[in-house]
């Protein structure tokens, strides 16, 4: 065992530096004295921890974690390519699910253009002008159903204003003509209800005085001719100061084709 002495002189030697030779040989005596002694003591073992193992898998020779890690690894890869394939196969599926029938269905297709090919061969010529004929004989007789007028109706106080339009029909369009029998153009209108009542015995076509409507002195003089247009006790059309659209004087074909360009009356 070193004594507290063979400590200090063994830190002293083992640090110490001599400038002379003797005293280099005498410290190499000693230090093989020294070495001697300390051969017989256990190794010292290094305070460093060793290296740790970082390796990722990837090398050729590893240890049994590496080995482990290779296998997650390869039923990692394994599993991944699995779920690809099982969405090739569903996507695949569909895709044919999309486009192949089944059996009862083309029967059902089948079936479905062998009847349409019977109703092509139904419907020819013959079989649409008897269709049509039929069709115009129903219209025809609606229209002999409806009321007949043929001729302008004169309203000749509000209450007839107000039963003209809610006491008709429904299905009957009323034309309204307010007038001023001092305008012109009131006149020419007239002229031109006339001839169209004739022309259209199913509308119902009226004329009242705007002073017996009730209505005010700049309409009596600047609103006039103006036509009114109710079907089903709505009005549907609202025409006002005809003569800035027809002029002063102006037909009866004018006013008809004014008319069915707004849908207020039917072609003929």
């Amino acid at each position: 065992m070193a004594t507290l002495e063979d400590k200090i002189l063994g830190e002293k030697l083992h640090n110490y530096c001599s400038s002379s030779e003797d005293e280099g040989s005498d410290d190499e005596e000693r230090s093989g004295d020294e070495e001697g002694e300390t051969s017989l003591k256990s190794p010292v073992v290094s305070s460093e921890a060793p290296p740790i193992n970082n390796w990722n898998g990837s090398a050729s020779n590893t240890g049994p974690k590496g080995v482990l890690e290779d296998w997650r690894r390869f039923k990692q890869l394994e599993a991944e390519n699995r779920k690809e394939l099982e969405k090739e196969r569903i996507a695949l599926a569909k895709k044919f699910t999309l486009s192949v029938k089944t059996e009862r269905e083309e029967q059902q297709a089948k079936e479905k253009e062998e009847l349409e090919d019977e109703l092509n061969e139904l419907i020819d010529e013959e079989f649409l002008m008897k269709y049509q004929q039929q069709r115009i004989q129903e219209l025809m007789s609606q229209l002999k159903k409806a009321p007949k007028f043929g001729k302008v109706i004169t309203l000749n106080n509000q209450e007839e204003f107000l039963n003209a339009i809610d006491k008709e029909d429904i299905n009957v369009t009323v034309i309204i003509h307010i007038y001023n029998r001092k305008v012109k153009p009131c006149t020419a209108m007239d002229g031109c209800l006339n001839v169209l009542a004739a022309d259209y015995p199913i509308i119902k076509f009226c004329r009242i005085d705007a002073d017996v409507a009730g209505l005010s002195q700049h309409f009596r003089v600047d609103g006039v001719p103006a036509l009114l247009v109710y079907k089903g006790g709505q009005i549907i059309g609202n025409f006002v100061q005809l003569a800035t659209e027809l002029g002063n004087d102006f037909f009866a074909v004018d006013v008809q084709r004014f008319l069915i360009e707004y849908g207020m009356l039917p072609e003929n």
